[in-house]
């Protein structure tokens, strides 16, 4: 081999020998690399600033479960820069975040000041060492989907009761064609299942639209009106069950909201008061002004309510006395649709009450003037109408008259 071709062989193996060193040196960089990215708990350049933007809970935390920044929505979860994580569950969903192992957002329960929240909780790895936890309150979310399991439950079952009997008295009807005495009797059976289905499935509707949030038709309501309203509908009711409806003093005062649904809200309490008085007493209504907003009192003297059942007659289908419920045909919607009709209309129900001595619930409204909206006025605005043209005319006629009399003299 002559001097040319060692020099090439020599200049190759220096090749592949310095490109082997060079190798070998920047993996071992990109090892050191990683290792320092590792150990380092540095937070990468704009973090910070999108953490405290953030509306939600926000927080990042290192390996030993230490926040090291915090949304300001973080307090009141007890999430605070420098100190460890408060839940277990948010520790292992860290954990799992830096395993490679973080699934979708997961409900977690979560205390925030007196009050347990659920919080959909999500893990994403920002480096090696830091892990970003975003929590999202779902409580609200979980409560409304209950309720709406609750109300198709609910719902299912109280339709099924009057349902089924119409169709038990359709046969009894038809096995008793010979009888026309039994066929009146079942026919009259019918008849009040008819009404209760149709109620149960009118008021279902009602409370539909009411959280539906559907438009209402507003306009100046006469309280005196929707007083009046109330006892005229329930005065058979109150015959019936030998109950007195007492009335207070008329005042002149409005209330600007939907007339349907503020007269079926009072109606509502009335019948109740009606239902679970007893025989001999008497069931009062009375209305007052207190600081511009109107109370509409219903008062019984009735069997009361338990102090801890209270919170929870305004529950749809929800009933203190289950047995008296079913005697009386309660539907357990009215107080429900008192309640939401009363908030739509910017006001809210107040209940005292004491067993054995009975209950008074309040509807507050706040106080209008009447012709202060644009809307005009409910039954009166209609008389006073009637009442000017009528006056008009009498005008028109008696000028008509007098260019008679002058013509004839």
């Amino acid at each position: 081999m002559d001097s040319a071709q060692l020099a090439l062989f020599a200049l190759l193996v220096g090749a592949v020998l310095g490109g082997s060193v060079a190798l070998v040196v920047a993996a071992a960089y990109r090892a050191r690399d990683r290792a320092v990215q590792r150990a380092s708990a540095q937070i990468p350049g704009g973090i910070r600033a999108v953490v405290g933007a953030m509306a939600d809970p926000v927080v990042v935390v290192d390996a030993s479960g230490t926040v090291v920044v915090a949304s300001p929505a973080s307090d009141g979860f007890g999430l605070v820069a420098g100190r460890t994580l408060p839940d277990d569950q948010l520790a292992l969903l860290a954990r799992a975040a830096r395993a490679g192992t973080a699934s979708e957002p997961v409900p977690v329960p979560l205390r925030r000041g007196g009050d347990t929240r659920t919080v959909a909780v999500q893990a994403r790895t920002i480096t090696p060492r830091l892990v970003l936890l975003v929590l999202h309150d779902v409580t609200e979310q979980e409560r409304v989907a209950k309720m709406r399991r609750d109300f198709v439950a609910n719902t299912s079952h109280e339709l099924k009761t009057p349902a089924g009997a119409v169709g038990l008295l359709g046969e009894a009807i038809e096995s008793a064609a010979d009888d026309p005495a039994e066929v009146r009797g079942f026919a009259r059976r019918l008849r009040a299942e008819a009404v209760r289905l149709g109620e149960l499935t009118s008021r279902i509707m009602t409370l539909s639209q009411l959280e539906a949030d559907e438009p209402l038709v507003m306009r100046d309501v006469a309280v005196d009106e929707l007083v009046t309203g109330a006892i005229e509908t329930h005065e058979e009711q109150a015959g019936t069950a030998r109950v007195d409806l007492a009335r207070g003093a008329q005042t002149d005062a409005w209330v600007h909201g939907d007339p349907r649904l503020l007269a079926e809200a009072l109606g509502n309490l009335v019948a109740n008061a009606i239902a679970y008085s007893p025989a001999g007493s008497h069931v009062g209504i009375g209305v007052k002004t207190v600081q511009g907003v109107i109370e509409i009192s219903v008062s019984d003297q009735g069997i009361g309510i338990a102090e801890e059942d209270q919170a929870r007659v305004f529950e749809r289908f929800y009933r203190a006395d289950q047995a008296r419920s079913r005697r009386t045909g309660g539907t357990g919607l009215g107080l429900a649709i008192v309640k939401h009709a009363v908030q739509r209309h910017g006001g809210e129900v107040r209940l005292w009450s004491r067993p054995g001595q009975g209950s008074t619930f309040t509807i507050r409204l706040p106080r209008a003037e009447p012709g202060s909206h644009e809307a005009t006025a409910v039954k009166p605005a209609k008389k006073k109408a009637a009442k000017a043209n009528k006056s008009a005319t009498d005008k028109k006629s008696a000028k008509k008259n007098d260019r008679r009399r002058d013509s004839i003299a």
